[in-house]
């Protein structure tokens, strides 16, 4: 299901700040049903706020050309931490959103489709000055993709700290956030306060980059981004080309390499994701690799975010997951066919999956190992 292209029906609302920045309430017409925050059933389920960037992916319709050669591009939802917010939803799990878009047509679009997801938008804000960011991605052969970013400055980077949602990380279980959101002020002071709210609030802490170079003023300063707030973090995801760039160059499938110059003595777990190969964990008791899912690659955006989702939707319901070693795998295999699902359409959000659907997948997987 392509979330991007639900019909909507707006009713807007706006509250403008001393800078004209809104907070925008939107009811849709569409299915699924917008969250209803008062619903007892929802409040009782540990939440996950996602924090940082929503744009516009615009992704070809063909594999294997440039951009220049592109005959056309497919609009669709992404961003990281909303594409995380997204997953841990379509898996049963209580999410929202804090970041910022343009108060333009593309940032009510993302506003509606994080509502029909049922992901708490209330933390977003819109700003009248800036555009809603947008990205254009190369697809390779293999599905592997390039990013042409338009973001100059755009709506994302300009969320002021006094327009964080304080309230909503207050009351959820983890915290996520990527490494982008890093980069500008005064985003980058909104994303520390935001942190700071959590870690006082008694949120785990996740962590995953998201490495984009051509985002950085150079590597030097994004290695140095990256790592500031490293220490803090309680669960961190790379893969392995993140892991290469952030220990200088050292191989990253090596595990002394992993643990010595990554893992800090305040992680809880830290996670290497390797694709098609699956992933591997540390934690202080033990580590290891669970394996890959399999599947025929169309477009490999998302796939990371959805590693993500469903692995901290299930530590949500489970603090100690990471104490548990077999708990811990079965936890990452789901994770893995999350991501392996992922890749099977075009676009981040539209290609998000189900839980069914990823139970499903594993219960095939297994009967066909077993017969």
């Amino acid at each position: 299901m392509s979330a991007c292209c639900f019909p909507v029906k707006r009713e807007k609302s706006r509250n403008s700040s001393s800078n004209g920045s809104s907070k925008v309430s939107s009811k849709v017409s569409s299915k699924p049903q917008p969250v209803d925050k008062n619903e007892g059933a929802q409040e009782r389920k540990p939440r996950i706020v996602c924090f940082g960037e929503m744009l516009i992916d615009f992704v070809p319709t063909v594999s294997g050309v440039s951009l220049a050669e592109a005959v056309g591009f497919k609009k669709a939802a992404g961003g990281a931490p909303a594409n995380v917010a997204v997953q841990i939803a379509r898996l049963g799990g209580s999410a929202a959103f804090i970041g910022k878009v343009g108060q333009d047509e593309f940032g009510f679009m993302l506003a509606d489709i994080l509502n029909q997801n049922n992901v708490d938008n209330s933390g977003m804000r819109f700003d009248p000055h800036a555009r809603t960011a947008l990205a254009f991605v190369t697809l390779k052969n293999d599905g592997e993709r390039e990013f042409m970013f338009y973001r100059n400055p755009s709506a994302d980077m300009l969320l002021r700290e006094d327009e964080v949602e304080g309230n909503l990380i207050k009351e959820a279980s983890i915290f996520h956030y990527g490494s982008i959101s890093l980069i500008e002020e005064p985003c980058r002071s909104a994303h520390l306060a935001a942190m700071d709210i959590a870690k006082k609030s008694g949120c785990i802490l996740s962590y995953d980059p998201n490495l984009r170079l051509p985002l950085w003023p150079s590597a030097e300063a994004a290695r140095k981004g990256i790592m500031s707030i490293w220490n803090q973090s309680d669960i961190i995801k790379i893969n392995e080309e993140e892991t290469a760039f952030l220990t200088g160059g050292d191989d990253p499938y090596d595990d002394d390499v992993v643990v010595k110059k990554l893992f800090h003595p305040n992680l809880m777990l830290l996670l290497v994701t390797e694709g098609v190969e699956g992933c591997r964990y540390y934690t202080k008791e033990f580590k290891g690799k669970v394996a890959g899912f399999k599947a025929d690659a169309i477009d490999t955006t998302g796939a990371g975010d959805s590693f993500v989702g469903g692995i901290v939707n299930i530590l949500a319901s489970d603090p100690n997951l990471f104490k548990d070693e077999k708990l811990l795998r079965e936890a990452l295999l789901f994770a893995n066919v999350c991501g392996g699902i992922t890749v099977t359409k075009r676009g981040a959000i539209p290609a998000l999956p189900y839980k069914e659907a990823v139970l499903q997948t594993i219960s095939k997987s297994l009967n066909s190992i077993q017969h």
